[in-house]
Parts: C-alpha cells; sequence; structure tokens
C-alpha cells in the first residue's frame, strides 16, 4: 500500500526460498487440492482451444480498452506499453492513494466506470455486502498456476462472497519487520536472525523505534514464543472482540510495564530514517522501505524478516460487478501473472528505468528471475537467512477490531 509504506525495491530469490505460514494459520482452508485441479484443467483447457495461430478471444471479445482504479505507481510506464504492444487495449488508469477512496468511489459508481480495483487484502468485510465486484473465473487466467499458493489461499478463504468463488486476486506485497544499526548491535541468534522480542531486552534499553498498534502485535507474537500466549493468539483475536480484549490486555500489560525501552513512535517513512541514523535509535520495527533506502546508500543499517515472520500486507486485484470490458480486464490479469511482466514490474530489470517499477515485491514465484540483480541480493539479505522464518499475513479485519485496538494502544502511548 504506498499511502502507508514508501517506495520499496525488492529482490530476486524464488519462493521456495522462503517459508511461508501454511493455510491453517491463514485461518484458510489446508486442502488446496480442488484449486489447483482447477487451475491444472483451466491450462489444459487453453492449450487445447487456442493453438498458436489465433489470437486470446478476451483480446478479441475487448473493446480495446481498459479502465483500472489503483494505487499510484503499480502500473510501471513499461507494464503499459508492453501489454498495450502485445494485446492492442488502452489502459486508462485512475490513481488512488487509500483503501477509504477505493471503497468511495465503488460505492458511489456501484462499479461502473471500472473495470479492475485493487483492494489490500485484509479489507475483505468492507467490500463482502456490498455488491460491486464479481467472482474470478480461474478458467480465464491460464498464468494463474504462476501465482504462489500461499497468498492465492488469501482470496479463496477471505473473498468468497456468497461461496460464489474468489472475488480477489494477490498482486504486490510488502512487510514490517526488523531494522537495527550494524555498527551498534547484532542480533544473538548466530548474528543473523533478529526476534520481536529482541527490542524489549534490557541491552536496548531506551533505544528502540516502533508504530504503536504493530509494535504491539509484534509483541504478541513475541509473547506466542514465550508461553505468556497461546500459539496464534494474536491472529485468533481478530475473530471475535472478547478474546481479543483478553489477548491485548496482556499484551499492553507487558508494553506499559517496558515502556522505557521506547525511545520514540513513528508514523512516516521519513521519521523512520532519520530517526535511525541521527536520533540514537540501534534497533527498530519498522516498514521495509527506509532501511533499505538506508542500506543502498552504504549506512550501517539492515533489514531483516524477524523470527516471528514480517508482518505482511497484500494489494490485490479485483474485478467490477459493472465492468463494460471484461475481456480486457482478463487479458491484463493474465499478463500480469506472466513471469517477465512481473518481474521487470518490480524495478526494471536490465532495462531500469525504462521500463520503470512499482518497488515492492510480487506475487508471481519465479518473477524474480526478470528483476535486477541488486534486488536479489537485498531479498536474500532480507528474507532467506533462515528456512524458519514465515510470513506473517494481515488478516481480514472485523468492523470493530480497529477501535478497540485503539484503546489498548493508548493505553500505552499515554501511559
Amino acid at each position: 500500500m504506498p499511502g502507508h509504506h514508501g517506495t520499496r525495491i525488492v529482490c530476486p530469490v524464488t519462493w521456495d526460498d522462503i517459508g511461508v505460514s501454511n493455510s491453517a494459520e491463514l485461518g484458510c482452508p489446508t486442502k488446496v487440492g480442488r484449486r489447483r485441479f482447477i487451475r491444472h484443467c483451466a491450462a489444459v483447457t487453453t492449450a487445447a482451444s487456442v493453438g498458436p495461430w489465433i489470437v486470446s478471444s478476451d483480446v478479441l471479445a475487448s473493446s480495446g480498452q481498459l479502465n483500472i482504479l489503483m494505487w499510484s505507481g503499480y502500473l510501471p510506464p513499461g507494464l503499459i506499453k508492453s501489454f498495450k504492444a502485445k494485446t492492442g487495449i488502452d489502459i486508462n488508469h485512475t490513481s488512488i492513494r487509500s483503501n477509504e477512496d477505493i471503497l468511495d468511489r465503488m460505492k458511489v459508481t456501484g462499479g461502473k466506470g471500472f473495470d479492475i480495483v485493487s483492494p489490500t487484502s485484509m479489507r475483505s468485510l468492507q467490500w463482502s455486502s456490498l455488491n460491486v465486484l464479481q467472482p474470478f473465473d480461474y478458467t480465464r487466467i491460464k498464468n494463474l498456476s504462476n501465482v504462489h499458493d500461499q497468498l492465492l489461499a488469501i482470496g479463496d478463504a477471505e473473498w468468497n462472497f456468497g461461496a460464489n468463488g474468489a472475488h480477489w486476486l494477490p498482486h504486490i506485497w510488502g512487510s514490517e519487520g526488523i531494522a537495527w544499526r550494524t555498527d551498534k548491535w547484532t542480533p544473538p541468534r548466530d548474528g543473523e536472525i533478529p526476534s520481536f522480542g529482541d527490542l524489549w531486552q534490557p541491552d536496548m534499553t531506551g533505544k528502540v523505534m516502533i508504530r504503536p498498534h504493530s509494535g504491539m502485535l509484534g509483541v504478541g507474537l513475541f509473547l506466542e514464543t514465550t508461553g505468556a500466549l497461546s500459539p496464534g493468539a494474536m491472529r485468533q483475536a481478530y475473530a471475535d472482540e472478547a478474546k481479543m480484549r483478553k489477548i491485548w490486555a496482556v499484551v499492553t500489560d507487558f508494553c506499559v510495564k517496558n515502556k522505557g525501552q521506547v525511545k520514540l513512535f513513528w508514523n512516516d517513512a521519513d521519521r523512520q530514517r532519520v530517526a535511525m541514523m541521527s536520533e540514537g535509535v540501534v534497533v527498530g520495527q519498522l516498514w521495509e522501505s527506509p532501511p533499505i533506502t538506508l542500506m543502498r546508500n552504504g549506512d550501517p543499517v539492515q533489514y531483516r524478516a524477524p523470527l516471528e515472520g514480517p508482518l505482511v500486507w497484500v494489494d490485490g486485484m479485483s474485478l467490477s460487478a459493472r465492468a463494460e470490458n471484461l475481456g480486457a480486464a482478463y487479458s491484463f490479469i493474465d499478463y500480469c501473472f506472466e513471469l517477465e511482466p512481473a518481474g521487470k514490474s518490480i524495478d526494471g530489470g536490465s532495462e531500469g528505468q525504462l521500463w520503470g517499477g512499482h518497488g515492492y515485491n510480487s506475487a508471481v514465484t519465479g518473477a524474480e528471475r526478470y528483476a535486477s540483480e541488486r534486488y536479489a541480493k537485498e531479498f536474500a539479505s532480507i528474507y532467506s537467512r533462515s528456512p524458519q522464518v514465515k510470513l506473517w499475513i494481515w488478516p481480514q479485519e472485523p468492523h470493530w477490531y480497529a477501535g478497540v485496538r485503539s484503546e489498548y494502544t493508548n493505553r500505552f502511548i499515554y501511559a
């Protein structure tokens, strides 16, 4: 989500190099045989019915244009140009800066005027009753098999409105993890893997930087490893308000007791960069973009996925219920799931600025082979140091959740 995470360039390491949380941890079905079967059938059907001598039926069915409501920067110039060259379809991009912006526009129009929109995965409950999206027909997306199963499972589980099928597909993701001054501190686990718990050790008193609500979530994940909370408690807190209050009370008590650890709270990317270099911060729980910028500048900073797993957001693509260019929409989504366009869209690959790039991680497995060499090195240093590191994907958020969470974060902030 650009409005929340800043610009981020990621790196080519295969998804197989990253241990990701299983479907059960996402609150998703653990059996994926049906999904894989459908995707396999889609590929077979496409291959059998579309020979190399004809143009895709989706392209023939399109009006020659596509209307996309999407985050600023997610459509690099090279992607638009190459998609036009391949399909003849023009992209009309309406830029948005927040999930609320997407929702407001879709509510006002009922979805008319847009073919593809780009909600964040955790917002599904805000969309489920609006009837402004339509489910995907997986058989029309031959490159769906390139999408990582763990991210695809989000749509199957959290965006399957009315049991009519997924209304969301993953597109781009980023993380929040641990950054530290390499000249002042080294993670205790072989000097490699940090933990959310490291921020709360005596040697870091007065040297820590966090964002209140996500920092408290990090505390909760750490407490799951100590036995103070049961395994999976922080994810279970999203299911029931009474349960959440019980769990967050434990987290808040810990944070208030140990507030002396915190040098400062951050709320944007600039604050993170400045505090890391000039305000006495040694270690922090940060978005990936600010510390990676410092790493590229040659500053003594490292960003890495913590032992408990980095907090991951995922922006996706959904079909408007009133899409007027449905064939073009499927052609575009399928193109986004091709390896080369997905990889070059990250940072331009070998073409660099001539292509442009959104700067985030791709949901396409293998896209890294078409991004830059620098991306590979950065990604490896962040996510591949330990096979035990998993991604902790933000769950769908009930309407009551943010308000209750604010009660507990305020207790911590003003303690």
